[in-house]
C-alpha cells in the first residue's frame, strides 16, 4: 500500500496545504512531505494524528477500497410500472448521487407524475416519438433526437399526445423521481 500517496491524495481532496495539515497533526511540514514521498514511515500514533487531522481513521484508511459500478445493462435497471407510463431507473440507487437519470417510457396517450417545483434542474432527451413538455403554463413539443433543459421551480410533466410510444432519458439534479 502507497501510505505516503493516500495521505497526500487526502490532503488534496480536504484542500488543505502540507503546512495546514502540519498545523493540524502538530508535525512538520518536511516530515509530512518526507511520509507523502514514501521516504520515512510514521509511526501508527503519528499516522493516527494525521489522520485525524485529515478526518478519517485508521479503520477507514487501511479499509479495502471498493470497486464502485460505472457501467450498468438491463439487468441492473429497476422498472416501475404505471398505468400511464414505466420509469425504468437505469442506475441503480442514483438517488445517493448528485444527479439521477431514468428512462421515461409514454404509451399514447401517458404522461409522467406531475413535479412539483423544487430547487433542481432537468435534461431530457428524447430517444423516440414525442412528447409535450409542460412547464409552468407553456407546452413545448420535444422531438426524437432533441433536448430539453430547465430549472425545476415549476410544475412540470411530460405527455405523449400523438400515436407510438415515447422514450425519454431524464435527469434530474438532485435526485427527485
Amino acid at each position: 500500500m502507497d501510505i505516503g500517496g493516500k495521505i497526500r491524495q487526502l490532503r488534496v481532496k480536504n484542500q488543505l496545504t502540507l503546512e495546514e495539515l502540519a498545523n493540524r497533526s502538530e508535525l512538520t511540514k518536511g516530515f509530512l512531505s518526507q511520509v507523502e514521498r514514501n521516504l520515512t514511515s510514521p509511526s501508527i500514533a503519528t499516522l493516527e494524528d494525521i489522520l485525524e487531522a485529515l478526518g478519517t481513521s485508521l479503520g477507514d484508511f487501511f479499509a479495502p477500497e471498493k470497486d464502485e459500478q460505472i457501467v450498468f445493462t438491463e439487468e441492473d435497471y429497476f422498472i416501475n410500472e404505471q398505468e400511464e407510463h414505466t420509469i425504468a431507473y437505469i442506475v441503480p440507487n442514483a438517488q445517493k448521487n448528485h444527479m439521477e437519470p431514468i428512462l421515461l417510457i409514454l404509451p399514447p396517450g401517458g404522461r409522467s407524475e406531475k413535479m412539483e417545483p423544487y430547487e433542481g434542474e432537468e435534461f431530457g432527451y428524447v430517444l423516440r416519438g414525442r412528447a409535450a413538455l409542460y412547464n409552468g403554463g407553456e407546452r413545448r413539443v420535444v422531438e426524437t433526437g432533441q433536448t430539453f433543459y430547465m430549472k425545476g421551480d415549476k410544475t412540470h410533466y411530460l405527455a405523449n399526445e400523438w400515436e407510438g410510444e415515447a422514450r425519454v432519458i431524464w435527469v434530474s439534479t438532485p435526485p427527485s423521481f
